[in-house]
């Protein structure tokens, strides 16, 4: 298969706790979409998340509200992070999504990166994305917990045990610990980050048709290679 047949790769790196995350992957679902009308003989766009972790040093038994947490984390009062939290809000409105920041769980989610891991060794991380995504923003749900996870996993076609014991077993850690490192390779310091054909990349939750207009240059770009 030549390169301008082979698919175009999109490595997305995203923590489950980001906002921007969310409202970044509807963007691009949107920006592909349109990519995808204006060029219906284009390469596959294979899209696949990546692990990245904003907090860290958050601690394995931290269970806390959003606004608290984003107050101590930035140094500002609770009253401006939650200012900041309801600019947030409107922002995710304006992409059909309904942030409720009053009931999220702020968790450490290298748990939920390794429930990523398994989805994506059975075919199914896109649906487990948006699942805890979901789960995390709407739904106030603790991901840190692995009966949760092996939950929300089982919704979107896996098996909660078998889910459960790969959480239990820590069998993905090394996987999320890879993701992790390739970021700091790249100089990736904060997501969402879109590294498009392993060449380009795109930071932030850009509109939708900065992603259209990326996946055009990729094509371009083959073209002249062709």
């Amino acid at each position: 298969m030549s390169e301008a047949q082979t698919p175009i790769t999109v490595d997305i790196w995203s923590d489950i706790a980001c906002p921007w995350c969310y409202i970044g992957k509807r963007k691009f679902e949107r920006g592909l979409a349109a990519f995808r009308a204006a060029h219906p003989d284009a390469p596959e766009v294979a899209v696949e998340y990546r692990s990245f972790e904003l907090s860290p040093e958050t601690p394995e038994d931290y269970r806390g509200g959003t606004a608290e947490f984003l107050a101590q984390h930035k140094g500002v009062p609770l009253e401006q992070a939650q200012q900041m939290l309801d600019s947030v809000t409107a922002i995710a409105a304006g992409v059909d999504l309904d942030y409720h920041f009053e009931s999220v769980v702020h968790v450490k989610t290298v748990r939920a990166h390794q429930a990523l891991h398994h989805a994506k060794a059975n075919g199914l991380q896109l649906e487990l994305k948006e699942r805890l995504l979901r789960a995390y923003f709407v739904e106030g749900r603790d991901l840190a917990d692995s009966g949760v996870l092996a939950a929300l996993s089982a919704e979107v076609g896996l098996d909660a045990d078998e889910a459960r014991r790969a959480l239990d077993e820590q069998r993905h850690l090394a996987d999320v610990q890879s993701d992790i490192a390739q970021a700091r390779e790249y100089g990736i310091n904060g997501v969402p980050f879109f590294v498009l054909d392993g060449r380009f990349g795109v930071s932030g939750a850009q509109e939708p048709t900065a992603f259209t207009e990326v996946l055009e240059h990729v094509l371009s770009q083959r073209a002249v290679v062709a």
